[in-house]
């Protein structure tokens, strides 16, 4: 069985309701339907349903199980809007500004999944990801303890020797161009959530740096051994270590030359990048150079399931962002 076959399993297990924005476009109609014929969740589209159900039907999907809400027409408009009041006033948002504000198919779907109609959000195949991220961090927010959203990729190798069975997951790979020593901290515990929350997966987490372990001295070095330092002091049971190089913390040949005694040195299946430049060049290195499959980005951090798509993101991406938002929205 695939990565993501494992994942939809576990999808399918959650049964969770996800809500979907762009309603219009033809891609996420179609995963809709894919979605929802394979069990993977129950399915909110957001828009016209008399527009939706011409445009199906000229493009021959059958929407079976899906719901389709009308921000205009629907009767849970005047409680979200309510609720929008409430969460918002205090930064100026009264009853007309609320009702402006819910025109948008992002906030209004971020308040369904905030008041509880659904269970998770995928979107942003038609916007950028800031209109994405922006209602979430306004009205879901971020766990306690964590003050970042970072972006993860399942990293799945053909050399099974690699992580577990040629699973890693790679972060921050998408979202925080420069972090704290703290926040790099935060990324790397939530990083381990999600390893555990996808794939059930006991997470072994590298800090990673140019150096391993004092063999170089560096400000950019101290930074990754302050962040371990955090990590520790935030999760206490978190099997993490660093600074380490990158095959320090994946070759287990290595891993005992350079940091002899290390619980992760050699066998982590969770690689924490310094920085964006890092994470971002090393995962499409991963992938274009060495044939990985990248699996997300997966955002994480927040109170809630919300996931971000590229805005070329196929149906198969769609499909696949839905079932990790619905394993996700299980806890």
């Amino acid at each position: 069985m695939s990565v993501m076959e494992k994942i939809k399993e576990r999808a399918r297990a959650a049964d969770k309701t996800i809500v979907l924005p762009e309603g219009s476009d033809e891609r996420v109609l179609r995963a809709a339907a894919e979605a929802s014929a394979d069990g993977l969740a129950k399915i909110m589209l957001l828009g016209n349903e008399a527009a939706i159900a011409d445009r199906t039907r000229d493009l021959g999907i059958l929407l079976q199980g899906v719901e389709i809400r009308d921000m205009k027409s629907d009767p849970a408009r005047k409680d979200l809007e309510a609720e929008l009041v409430r969460l918002r006033g205090s930064r100026g948002v009264d009853a007309a500004k609320a009702s402006q504000i819910l025109d948008d198919p992002m906030y209004y779907g971020t308040l369904c999944v905030k008041t509880g109609l659904a269970d998770g959000l995928v979107g942003g195949c038609t916007c950028p990801t800031a209109d994405v991220l922006r209602p979430a961090l306004q009205l879901i927010k971020t766990r306690p303890g964590i003050s970042r959203v970072s972006g993860a990729f399942v990293m799945v190798s053909d050399r099974k020797e690699l992580g577990d069975d040629g699973i890693t997951l790679f972060a921050d790979c998408a979202v925080n161009p420069v972090m704290t020593a703290r926040q790099l901290a935060e990324v790397a515990v939530a990083s381990a959530a999600t390893l555990r929350q996808l794939l059930g997966l006991e997470p072994r987490v590298a800090m990673l740096s140019f150096s391993t372990k004092g063999s170089a001295v560096d400000d950019v070095v101290e930074h990754v051994i302050e962040a371990t330092r955090l990590a520790k002091e935030i999760e206490p049971t978190l099997n993490i270590d660093g600074e380490m190089q990158a095959d320090a913390a994946l070759v287990p040949s290595v891993g005992e030359k350079k940091a002899p005694g290390s619980p992760v040195a050699g066998k982590a299946n969770v690689l924490i990048f310094p920085d964006l430049d890092a994470g971002n060049i090393g995962y499409k290195i991963a992938q274009r150079f060495g044939g990985c499959e990248a699996i997300g980005p997966i955002l994480q951090g927040l109170n809630a399931a919300v996931n971000d798509l590229s805005r070329g993101a196929s149906v198969k991406d769609i499909v696949g962002t839905i079932a990790v938002a619905a394993v996700q929205a299980a806890g």
